[in-house]
């Protein structure tokens, strides 16, 4: 770990006066004198705004890292995750000497002698890449990603700073283990490493292509294999207009009220037909195409490096989620969430039902056109986390990609009803799944497996069952220890310290990472 990286993000904290939030702490522990915050004053902006910064300055993995707090409100406090959700990745782009290395070491040879034509200046950046207009020896016009040199060793550099940062909150702060803080970094890095390779990419754009190649809801460029490397993508180039300048599309008299609402078709079409949807559907990621009939639009997509998926029963329970929701049967909703095993099997259904009436009843009562179904969705994740509900990556992404539409939807049409929407794709997609086809579709590829596991582990059942069913010994109580006080006494004081920690909640927490683990950040410094 780099003593330079280290000082440049204490710094930057320091500049963006996020040590603030260890002042009150500070000040019980009479040392608030040591923070430049307690010199210079109070500062006016917000936590999230100045955390919104000093991530911006830290360059692309803080800007993603922000980016994915930004749509767990759930997690964090929600003027923080607004706040946090300006983020955009506003970088300037590598010039033209840079790019022709790596393209050179990609292909072996200079990109002069792969393309007719390579625009030097980029129509596209971003912190991960960027994108190049250019032409085929064929003739053909192409789109060229190119990954930016070194960002792999800048990102597996912070990776290991954050790892660190929060083994040493979730030690000391209440509020890192609460979010898992860790386990946060570690879907962090599995997503970010995912958006590295440009192969991978350039499959997941196949088989979005695949999925939508009989329907006329959504566009996506052709990969072209052959001039595809692991640092490189290569596809056709095609222009939309962007979802966020309402008068490119008023002059182009597209329907907007059909625009949004196809934009919602397509969401549920991935994620309940296909099972696999573009987890990353931001205004720069999503135009849209005129066509020959403007009053029926199509979409075009493009960035496919975060893409998500279900499973078959996680589908279903999340259907019936949506359909009870609709028909506000709260009690059907907390089974379903026991059923699938997202809170604990012991939870009390009536409590849980109890819990989710007070969060939707109240919005129930608007009228259904304000009603914003991801802040519901949002709201009811809070909920559950009471009773310790853990948020799997798949339900993060589908939670990150609804918000994004609805959004979108809402910027196209205000009056979007997006339970109107939905609520007959779910009754006509739990009808089908119900007919005997579907069934035995379901069974023939369920029987397999279950035969496969019958065979491996049937010979020993009826042992297994014996010994289940023998009567238990009664264990003897355990032996007294005369250092038993003594450790009580320990761990009462690991709580105090640990309850002092957590005092603070979100705002504490993120000037712990921040600044307050700086002394242990430079002792890893200097054994590195």
């Amino acid at each position: 770990m780099s003593a330079l990286r280290v000082a440049a993000i204490l710094a930057a904290a320091i500049r963006h006066r996020l040590d603030e939030v260890l002042v009150p702490r500070a000040r019980e522990l009479h040392i608030a004198w040591l923070l430049p915050a307690f010199w210079r004053g109070p500062c006016e902006a917000r936590v999230g705004e100045r955390l919104a910064a000093a991530f911006d300055e830290l360059g692309p993995v803080f800007v993603k890292l922000g980016q994915l707090l930004s749509v767990r409100p759930d997690l964090i406090p929600e003027q923080v995750a607004a706040d946090l959700a300006t983020l955009r990745d506003r970088v300037s782009p590598v010039g033209p000497a840079q790019i022709g290395e790596v393209l050179a070491a990609a292909y072996g040879r200079p990109a002069a002698e792969v393309f007719a034509e390579l625009e030097p200046i980029p129509v596209a950046s971003a912190s991960i890449a960027q994108v190049h207009r250019a032409r085929l020896p064929s003739g053909e016009q192409v789109a060229v990603k190119v990954v930016r040199p070194g960002i792999g060793h800048v990102i597996e550099r912070d990776i290991a700073l954050l790892r660190r940062l929060a083994a040493m909150g979730e030690r000391w702060a209440g509020t890192a283990r609460r979010l898992r803080a860790s386990e946060l970094v570690e879907l962090y890095h599995e997503i970010i490493t995912h958006e590295l390779d440009m192969v991978r990419e350039g499959a997941n754009a196949a088989r979005l292509r695949t999925n939508f190649r009989e329907s006329d809801l959504l566009d996506v460029p052709r990969v072209h294999w052959e001039y595809t490397r692991r640092d490189v993508l290569v596809s056709d180039f095609v222009e939309g207009i962007p979802l966020d300048q309402m008068e490119g599309l008023k002059a182009a008299n597209i329907d907007l009220t059909a625009l949004a609402e196809r934009g919602v078709e397509i969401f549920f079409t991935q994620v309940f037909v296909h099972n696999f949807f573009h987890a990353d559907m931001h205004p720069g990621n999503i135009f849209a195409l005129a066509g020959e009939a403007p009053d029926v639009p199509r979409y075009l997509a493009v960035d496919f490096g975060i893409m998500g998926s279900l499973g078959r029963s996680d589908q279903r329970y999340l259907a019936e989620n949506f359909l009870a929701f609709f028909n506000r049967d709260y009690r059907r909703v907390a089974e379903l969430h026991v059923t699938s095993g997202w809170v604990p099997e012991g939870t009390r259904v009536e409590a849980f039902e109890a819990a989710i009436r007070a969060v939707c009843e109240p919005v129930f009562e608007r009228p259904l056109g304000e009603i914003a179904f991801g802040e519901l969705l949002v709201r009811l994740f809070q909920t559950a986390r009471e009773f310790d509900m853990q948020i799997r990556p798949e339900l993060v992404l589908l939670q990150k990609t609804l918000l994004h539409i609805e959004g979108l939807g809402r910027t196209l049409y205000p009056e979007l009803d997006l339970w109107r929407t939905a609520k007959p794709f779910f009754e006509r997609w739990m009808w089908e799944r119900s007919r005997p086809e579907s069934v035995a579709r379901a069974l023939g590829e369920t029987l397999p497996r279950w035969s496969a596991l019958f065979a491996e582990h049937g010979p020993a059942l009826p042992d297994r069952i014996a010994r289940a069913l023998a009567p238990k010994p009664v264990p003897s109580p355990p032996p007294s220890r005369s250092w038993g006080i003594g450790a009580a006494v320990v761990g009462l004081s690991g709580v105090a310290l640990l309850l002092l920690a957590q005092a603070q909640g979100f705002v504490a927490g993120a000037g712990l990472v921040l600044v307050g683990v700086s002394a242990g950040l430079f002792v890893g410094a200097k054994r590195h």
